[in-house]
Formats: C-alpha cells, structure tokens, sequence
C-alpha cells in the first residue's frame, strides 16, 4: 500500500512492488514547497476526478495510477472505505493533486497535520479542497453562445 513519507525538502509517495508495476514508477516525488493545501477526504471517491491514463482501476477495490482532467494530472493510490489524504499542489508541480488513501481515520489526520507543519506555503484558508478550474471558452463558441441569446430574447419580444 502507498505512503507519503517526507524526505528532506521533498514529499515521497513510496510504492509497494505490485503498486510500481502497476503505475510503472517506482515514486511520486515533489517538493515540499510545491504543497498548497493538505486535507483528509473521508469519502475515497471525492478524491477522484478526470480519467484513468496510467495504472489500474478494480471497481470496488482500488483506483491506482495518474488521472487526467482539465486541470492537469491527480497521482491517485486510493481504496474504498479508507480515508483518503489530498495534497493539492501549486500549477509548478507535475501533479495538480496526489490522493492516497490512509489505513484509518486517524492516521490520516495526524499525517495532514503533520504535512501542514512540514510544507513552508500551505494555504490554510479554507480546510476543503478546491474545485478544478474551468477552461477557457474559446472564441467562436462565445460567440455562438451570444448570438443564441440575442435570437432568443428577440423571439420573446415578438410575442
């Protein structure tokens, strides 16, 4: 099972050996610096977001790998039922988000204080994690978007 492990200036996620064949790295190595929020997910599911690109996925037993989205990649090593620690990362890092699942609830907590005390730029503003950002609407389709409204609104008037 994955672990987070702080070692110097950089944040470890250390792999077992079916874990590194599965993902096909041995580590998930950032620094300590590039750590923006820390918080514990009670509900493994909420840490996922995006779709599977490298690992593996047993529905009902773990999702293990990096997903991708709209905001980046999320390094995820979760498992139903366990609390999960998400370490959401400033837009440097090679990750937006690193989700691995904690064996009890406790264990979890004391790792994220721990973290929090660690990382030297941790937002501690809000104590959720923050939605993906939303991409960019691209010229034309605004355009499209506007035009629809203004026959819409003509419409009505006619009426």
């Amino acid at each position: 099972m994955a672990r987070i492990l702080v070692k110097g200036d950089d944040l470890v996620v250390r792999l077992a050996w079916w874990e590194k064949v599965a993902v096909r790295r041995r580590e998930v190595r950032v620094p300590l610096a590039a750590v923006r929020r820390v918080t514990v997910e009670p509900d493994w599911w909420r840490s996922l977001r995006g779709t599977q690109v490298h690992g593996s996925r047993i529905p009902g037993v773990l999702c293990l790998g990096v997903r991708r989205h709209q905001g980046g990649k999320d390094f995820v090593a979760v498992r139903p039922g366990r609390p999960v620690v998400c370490l959401e990362l400033w837009p440097s890092a090679p990750f937006r988000l690193l989700a691995v699942a904690a064996r009890v609830d406790t264990e979890g907590r004391e790792l994220a204080s721990s973290l929090r005390r660690s990382a030297p730029e941790v937002d501690s503003s809000t104590p959720w994690r923050q939605p993906l950002p939303v991409p960019e609407e691209t010229d034309r389709r605004s355009a499209g978007m506007s035009l629809l409204g203004l026959a819409t609104r003509h419409e009505f008037r006619r009426l």
